[in-house]
């Protein structure tokens, strides 16, 4: 077992866990980051909307994020946590290869993963030419012929999305979408093409999506397919801490509840990115990260304040105890109150 008694330990080092990292690394504190490898966005070319980062390949901005980190005294290492548990102290996570760690904090930014329906060829096509969020890819598919398969309540919105993206999108019902009455009309305002029948593959001609096939064998020509998949906070870690997955109202899929600063319901345990917001692109997911710790580092130092006042040793990243101790017992000698 590593003896280092790090402040924080976090698990999933995407943008959320590297961004948080950072901000504590800043802050002086002893961070371990554990990850497995697996970001949700390995697939895509590129990330948008993150403000001078935008086209850049995921693997890279994570690269560049993993040194900014370490730049700061924190660590870095590959591995897939798989148990946490409480101790008097904090926290310790055990890896795969039953590697230990410790840490008075624990935060969990482990993402989610996508629920993809089962139809041939669909996962093949996963972040190329099959994509789920307008603004992650509209503009690189703009123009085009989208289709939008349906696979719940939220696929009528999402046709409508893609629609400011291109005058040609077409609405696959799937067997699975029943369009109200209003959005009947909705979908016919905008010139949506609605197509019936479930989908049974999507085709590609040398690694290009090219168009779907019916389950009755006529086929539609698309250039790009837009997906609302059944997402799911990966979320066991937390599950093993008490905090049990919640639905997201719009019913896109299970996450973790937190407060704005990250904090779950069980003390000392945090969570940001996709974890804990289904919805979030990667620049969110590193604000939260920033946010959640920025809470975290808070929460230490009251907690080292308190140890402060009551005389009590304490595992201090700057400084030591004593140096504290003998200030506050030097206001006390001279008389000097709060106010003074």
């Amino acid at each position: 077992m590593d003896t280092t008694r790090y402040d924080v330990v976090i698990v999933g080092g995407g943008a959320a866990g590297l961004s948080a990292a950072t901000t504590l690394g800043r802050a002086l504190r002893r961070v371990l980051v554990i990850d497995s490898g697996t970001p949700r966005n390995a697939p895509a070319a590129g990330v948008h909307g993150f403000l001078s980062r935008d086209g850049m390949n995921p693997l890279e901005l994570l690269s560049i994020g993993r040194s900014e980190v370490m730049s700061y005294g924190g660590t870095v290492i590959d591995g897939e946590a798989v148990a946490a548990r409480r101790r008097p102290d904090g926290f310790e996570v055990v890896l795969g290869d039953a590697r230990r760690f410790s840490g008075r904090r624990l935060l969990v930014t482990t993402g989610l993963a996508d629920g993809l329906p089962p139809v041939e060829g669909l996962r093949e096509q996963w972040g190329q030419g099959v994509v789920h969020c307008p603004y992650c890819h509209g503009w690189e598919i703009r123009g085009q012929r989208i289709g939008v398969l349906g696979t719940g309540p939220l696929s009528v919105h999402q046709a409508l999305l893609f629609r400011q993206w291109s005058p040609d999108v077409t609405l696959f019902l799937n067997d699975t979408v029943e369009p109200t009455d209003e959005e009947w009309e909705k979908l016919a305002a905008r010139s949506v093409r609605v197509v019936d029948g479930a989908v049974a593959a999507v085709d590609a001609v040398g690694g290009v999506l090219s168009g779907v096939t019916l389950r009755q064998g006529a086929s539609v020509d698309v250039q790009a397919l837009a997906v609302a998949p059944r997402m799911k906070a990966r979320s066991s870690l937390l599950e093993s801490l008490g905090l049990d997955p919640q639905e997201h109202p719009s019913g896109a899929g299970r996450f973790i509840e937190t407060d704005s600063l990250g904090a779950t319901a069980v003390p000392g345990v945090y969570a940001a990115g996709n974890v804990s917001n289904l919805m979030a692109q990667v620049i969110t997911a590193a604000a939260e990260g920033v946010m959640a710790g920025a809470g975290i580092n808070a929460g230490l130092v009251e907690e080292e304040t308190r140890w402060a006042v009551e005389g009590r040793y304490g595992p201090f990243s700057a400084g030591s105890e004593a140096a504290v101790t003998r200030i506050v017992m030097g206001h006390r000698r001279h008389g000097l109150s709060d106010g003074q």
